[in-house]
Order: C-alpha cells, then sequence, then structure tokens
C-alpha cells in the first residue's frame, strides 16, 4: 500500500488529539492521531455517505459539545 501523507482537520489546531485521513491505493484511511497502529478503511463512496451525514448533524447526539 501506498503511504500518502495523512490530513488532519485545520480544526484540530496544533493539537495531536484528532482524526486523521488519508485516501491509498483506492480506499480512504481514518485514524487516531495517538493511536497511529489502528486504522479503518472504508470505500469512498461509504465515506462521502458518512460525512454527508456528519454534514447534516445525524450524530451531533454523540458528542459533548456541539
Amino acid at each position: 500500500m501506498s503511504s500518502p501523507a495523512w490530513q488532519k482537520s485545520s480544526y484540530s489546531g496544533s493539537s495531536n488529539a484528532c482524526v486523521e485521513v488519508r485516501a491509498a491505493d483506492g480506499v480512504v484511511e481514518l485514524r487516531e492521531s495517538d493511536e497511529g497502529d489502528v486504522i479503518v478503511r472504508t470505500t469512498p463512496l461509504k465515506f462521502a455517505t458518512f460525512l454527508q451525514g456528519a454534514k447534516a448533524g445525524e450524530f451531533d447526539h454523540l458528542t459533548a459539545t456541539p
């Protein structure tokens, strides 16, 4: 698998407590910056569907602060 750079949200600032994402070999990979050995892989379509739900507030009830 190729190793493109991980990208973190600009909302994270200089914090290392964030979720990072990258696209590699036709899949989207996600990991927590402080747990770099645990990587979740999904398809671009499933990731896009998840992002649409997140943007629509579908998961807001899971957060401590909206």
